[in-house]
């Protein structure tokens, strides 16, 4: 352990166990990755039948979950209470998945390369953990799409779980709040920025916790470098000064009630927020903002779920008043979408209810064409709309994950005219310092050699236009 005695299997009470094979049919006689061969084995079936008949239970290669049946790995209360939480746990979790060498790995970043045993590299994680600004929270199906027979280079498990041999020093302007959401705070809670937008944190927990998350100044538990001291808890005294400033502003139209995560608002309080604001004659658009679609997709299929429920009525209940009620998700790779994603996408889709994706382009995960490609295809296919590509938010801790601005213009200049214009995103960087979304490639001077762009946005009110400054990773 970085900065303490070093956990070994057998002092985790772990038995020392080798991940099984994928099903041969899609394993064998193939180079391509994992997620690519899986995808293209069901997806012209998925299409041709508009039914998901490849029911592969994904998590039987996890050993401790070998014996889970379909029944429970899809009951949202077992998924939970299998939430892999805090270090440790992921510490036992990974001596039970590991195989005791692993193999060299040449797509992994060069740092990592020298790893060959489980022990370096749970030795390495907990490294990374100390230095992280978020703590460690994954979902069963989150850790059920990683391929734990290249741990060093799959792109799920640099999402959610750090290698301290992988990171790189912090850019000198990076910071926690890099975007200055409580500068445009008019109360607690609340963010300001967009003339007719506002942004309503009801909760500051998610069930997963991504290491680069824009918020990690708030959300999740305190970490060795955070403390977390601008938390949200979903209570209705907090948020009755929020509903109230909403109420006086007419010029607001829209409400984007985020977090945290929208999974994680209680149910009950997720239909008192959406009917409290629908109520509003001024709010026209309310859009609940969660990656639970892509992390914990069971919970849409888990019978008489009750914040499933609240969703679907809301949505319809804004239909009928001519007003929406979207859900607004957040897939990064096309291995985090399962035949379980694909039946909770095509209930949601049955059922009315609008869902939009926002992707980040992050290195390692999702910074080529093909994969970016295939996401949005992948999306569109299920009937989530292609909503954003952001580039990825210039927060501390996770300078190894950022990608230059040229790597998002490249990829937007490739795939832009070979997908239908209704389903490509708008690629786009959400300023440092609270400039707003800009489309990536509007920027008003960009040099590469400094990686340094600058973005001119004008005042709304009249006044000066104001310069924004991205800065490259180093």
């Amino acid at each position: 352990m970085h900065g303490g005695h070093r956990l070994s299997s057998q002092y985790l009470g772990f038995r020392t166990l080798t991940p099984s094979r994928l099903p041969s049919k899609i394993s064998q006689n193939s180079r391509r990755p994992a997620w690519y061969r899986t995808y293209s084995t069901t997806h012209s079936l998925f299409c041709e039948t508009s039914r998901v008949n490849f029911r592969e239970p994904y998590w039987y290669k996890i050993p401790v979950w070998k014996d889970v049946t379909e029944k429970e790995f899809l009951d949202y209360s077992w998924q939970v209470a299998n939430t892999v939480q805090g270090k440790y746990k992921l510490a036992k979790y990974l001596y039970a998945v590991l195989p005791e060498h692993i193999p060299y790995d040449e797509d992994a970043p060069e740092t990592s390369r020298h790893i060959q045993t489980r022990d370096m590299f749970v030795q390495d994680v907990l490294g990374g953990i100390s230095l992280a600004p978020m703590s460690i929270r994954i979902t069963p199906h989150v850790m059920s799409v990683i391929d734990w027979t290249k741990p060093l280079s799959d792109p799920i498990r640099r999402q959610f779980i750090p290698l301290r041999s992988s990171f790189i020093e912090d850019h000198p302007m990076l910071q926690l709040d890099s975007l200055n959401e409580t500068g445009s705070s008019p109360t607690p809670g609340l963010v300001h920025r967009y003339h007719d937008k506002a942004l309503f944190l009801a909760v500051s927990v998610c069930p997963v916790y991504c290491r680069f998350c824009t918020r990690s100044y708030s959300v999740g538990g305190p970490t060795e470098e955070v403390s977390k001291k601008n938390i949200f808890p979903p209570t209705r005294r907090r948020w009755e000064p929020m509903f109230k400033y909403i109420e006086e502003t007419p010029q607001l139209s829209d409400i984007v009630v985020s977090g945290g995560d929208g999974y994680y608002i209680p149910p009950e309080h997720l239909t008192s927020i959406t009917e409290r604001l629908l109520a509003i004659p001024h709010i026209r658009r309310i859009r609940i903002a969660s990656k639970g679609l892509a992390v914990c997709p069971s919970r849409i299929l888990t019978p008489g779920d009750e914040w499933t429920q609240a969703i679907i009525k809301a949505s319809a209940a804004a239909r009928q008043m001519g007003k929406s009620v979207a859900l607004h998700t957040h897939f990064n790779h096309p291995a985090e979408m399962t035949w379980i994603t694909r039946l909770a996408t095509q209930k949601l889709y049955e059922e009315g209810v609008t869902v939009r994706n926002q992707t980040v382009m992050l290195r390692g995960v999702n910074d080529n064409v093909t994969t970016m490609k295939t996401l949005i295809r992948m999306l569109a296919d299920n009937n989530i709309i292609p909503y954003y590509v952001y580039q990825g938010d210039m927060v501390s801790g996770v300078e190894e994950l950022r990608t230059p601005l040229s790597t998002i213009l490249e990829i937007e200049r490739h795939i832009r005219g070979s997908i239908a214009g209704f389903a490509t995103p708008n690629f786009v960087i959400d300023l440092p310092g609270g400039g707003g979304k800009r489309l990536a490639v509007s920027y008003d001077t960009y040099d590469r050699s400094t990686g340094v762009s600058t973005y001119v946005v004008p005042d709304m009110n009249g006044g000066k236009d104001k310069v924004y400054e991205h800065h490259d990773p180093l």
